[in-house]
């Protein structure tokens, strides 16, 4: 008798094997958090700074600054305007224009402080930065000096327009 025949074999496939994943690093611990004091300690070598005087005190002048280099005096109004007379680096088309926007800005000011409510203070504080940046952007190139001067007496100024006492006092034509 025929042996009993066996089956076929299947046929086989053959699978390559995937080439292994990328392995991404464990992620490490984040570093341990410290807690910093909540105010660094005072320095005990240096004083404090004195504090500024108000521009109506002593001249407009500010007390004497501890820097390195003392910021320059704020300029009056008289003197800021003596200043962008003086100067070359504003052509005089620029001045006229400027003088007139200065006009206008005091005029302004005058009916704020005479007691009518618009534009606000606000409003005017605005226009006042920007003819202050005007200025400062026509000058700094050509009289550093003038720009810094400027720059030392924005606020100083500022407080000069928007105080109704020290306004009054104002001799500006």
């Amino acid at each position: 008798m025929p042996a009993p025949s066996a089956p076929a074999p299947a046929p086989q496939t053959t699978v390559k094997p995937a080439a292994p994943a990328p392995v991404a690093p464990a992620p490490s611990a984040p570093p341990p958090i410290t807690k910093k004091p909540a105010t660094p300690p005072p320095l005990k070598s240096a004083p404090p700074a004195p504090p500024a005087r108000a521009a109506g005190e002593a001249g407009g002048k500010t007390a004497p600054s501890a820097a390195k280099t003392p910021a320059p005096a704020p300029l009056d109004l008289k003197e800021l305007k003596q200043e962008l007379k003086d100067t070359k680096a504003i052509g005089i088309f620029s001045k006229i224009t400027l003088k007139n926007q200065m006009d206008d800005l005091l005029g302004r000011l005058r009916k704020y402080h005479q007691g009518q409510p618009n534009p606000p203070l606000t409003d005017l504080r605005r226009s006042y930065e920007l003819l202050v940046m005007k200025v400062q952007s026509l000058v700094q190139d050509d009289d550093k000096k003038l720009a810094s001067d400027i720059a030392a007496s924005r606020e100083a100024i500022w407080a000069l327009l928007a105080d109704p006492k020290k306004f009054a006092t104002l001799e500006v034509s």
